[in-house]
């Protein structure tokens, strides 16, 4: 498999990756269909609500630090700047950074723009962009709207490129080129990979490229390394064009999430010779032995490593001991995007939990560098084959579930589907911090949290007796995969 960086614009997962929102069975039955090439998509002929790979793109390159964002779209398309600017300030307030909003300008796409076209809008919007914030890039985040009327986005860019020098730089997003909202990373890193990153002037053997979401446990990933001599380089957010820039110079390239890093890792290795460490996320136990094993590997620190690991794990023995009897017996259901999905089924497994579903956004038959995803071979090898689907984020059928499995425990990674949980009575933990459970300190916090969220379920038991659902008793009878078609396609 290989990265095409000679086109403009990323392909999406469907085309690239084989990924597919649709599916239902177990995990060790998908492992074999992916294998065989067995493995296809089922549509659903209803569909409650999604994502958009648009607020991805947009999302984590409005947090690079010196760049500004034009969105080519209807005003509504901006709506996830609300999301994005709370996401740069949190940021900014645990970096103790002065604060301020995202560099984001929309070019307020109406009904004439769509019959006359928009290119004198979107150079407006650059103009503006380049005037108002003095960047020193600027990405254009296309829509649906734009990519239908077909407005030469590429043409623009290039032309006031030309005038500014600083890149100006195409991000082909629209969402309805994939179902998959994880494609916005894609388009993302596509962009940074074509036109921000440069060829090495040197090689730093002692930086590790780290890829996160937001970034809060950089002091803890920067302690482990130091161990080792190493130093982590963290982005994209809340990098610079010129860090970014100088990405192809560092000895390695690791990642917070298999989905995230898969494109950018993975390209930067067969572009630049950067090698992208492949291996399970670093949450949990084996997780995290896995994550420094493989890094070990490539800048030969093993037997370093395998002593850090060793110390380490003999330190939080005792107190894993004392969570995993206090969570014995415990059930739970999983649901997050796909690498969270399948290394939080396993993390949950270390902290004494049985997840008895788990459900993921979406699934890619492989990675960009062939294989099956990492996480996903691992839990599909264990006794226990974990029953799983697949749903891009459908509340209606995540709710039924519950209703039908009753388990003692949510765990999800997004707010919209934590709530309903809780509505109807269920534990449930939400973990919008990408580092909840990294590593060995990680997984001990989880577990107390765990525990907490367990011994004082109040607030859900009052909120199941005085809520109504948005659901009928008839749905929670119907099976819970009622509307994904048999048929595959």
């Amino acid at each position: 498999m290989t990265i095409n960086i000679k086109r403009i614009e990323a392909v999406t997962r469907e085309g690239r990756l084989g990924s597919i929102t649709g599916y239902t069975g177990t995990i060790k039955d998908l492992v074999k269909k992916a294998k065989t090439g067995c493995l296809k998509n089922k549509e659903r002929c209803f569909s409650q609500a999604t994502n958009c790979s648009s607020g991805c793109a947009q999302g984590y390159l409005a947090r690079i630090m010196d760049s500004a964002i034009v969105n080519h779209g209807a005003k509504g398309c901006s709506a996830d700047v609300i999301g994005e600017n709370t996401n740069f300030l949190w940021g900014q307030n645990i970096r103790d950074l002065e604060k301020r909003n995202v560099n984001v300008i929309n070019t307020n796409m109406t009904e004439e723009t769509t019959v006359f076209g928009g290119l004198k809008k979107l150079r407006d919007a650059i103009w503006e962009a380049y005037r108002r914030f003095s960047p020193k890039a600027i990405f254009i985040t296309t829509s649906c709207a734009s990519a239908i009327i077909g407005d030469d986005v590429k043409s623009v860019a290039d032309e006031i490129e030309a005038q500014i020098n600083i890149p100006v730089v195409p991000v082909f997003c629209e969402g309805f080129r994939s179902k998959i909202w994880a494609s916005g990373f894609d388009a993302a890193f596509h962009a940074l990979l074509t036109r921000i990153v440069k060829p090495p002037k040197e090689k730093h053997p002692e930086i590790i490229n780290m890829l996160t979401f937001n970034g809060s446990g950089r002091d803890y990933v920067a302690e482990i390394l130091s161990n080792f001599g190493l130093v982590p380089k963290f982005g994209i957010p809340f990098s610079t064009i010129e860090d970014i820039s100088k990405m192809s110079e560092s000895a390695a390239t690791m990642s917070i999430c298999g989905t995230l890093g898969s494109y950018f890792g993975n390209g930067l290795e067969q572009k630049y010779g950067v090698p992208y460490i492949r291996s399970l996320q670093p949450h949990g136990i084996a997780g995290m032995d896995n994550w420094l094993r493989e890094l070990g590997k490539v800048v030969g620190k093993v037997e370093e490593i395998e002593e850090y690991i060793k110390q380490e794990k003999e330190k939080i023995a005792p107190e894993l001991e004392e969570i995993k009897e206090k969570l014995k017996g415990k059930t739970a259901v999983v649901g997050m995007g796909p690498s969270f999905s399948h290394n939080y089924i396993r993390v949950l497994g270390e902290l004494g939990i049985k997840v008895i579903w788990g459900a993921s956004w979406h699934f890619d038959q492989e990675y960009d560098h062939g294989s099956i995803p990492e996480s996903t071979i691992e839990l599909s090898e264990k006794e226990y084959d974990t029953p799983i689907s697949v749903c891009d984020q459908q509340n209606f059928e995540i709710l039924n579930l519950l209703n039908k499995l009753k388990p003692d425990l949510y765990l999800s990674r997004h707010p919209g589907t934590t709530v309903w949980p809780t509505k109807m009575g269920i534990p449930s933990v939400m973990v919008a911090d990408e580092f909840s459970a990294f590593g060995y300190r990680g997984i001990i916090d989880l577990g107390y949290r765990i525990i907490d969220a367990l011994a004082n379920n109040n607030l859900a038991l009052s909120l199941s007796k005085r809520v109504k659902l948005p659901y009928t008793s008839w749905w929670f009878q119907q099976d819970t995969f009622k509307f994904l078609e048999d048929e595959v396609k």
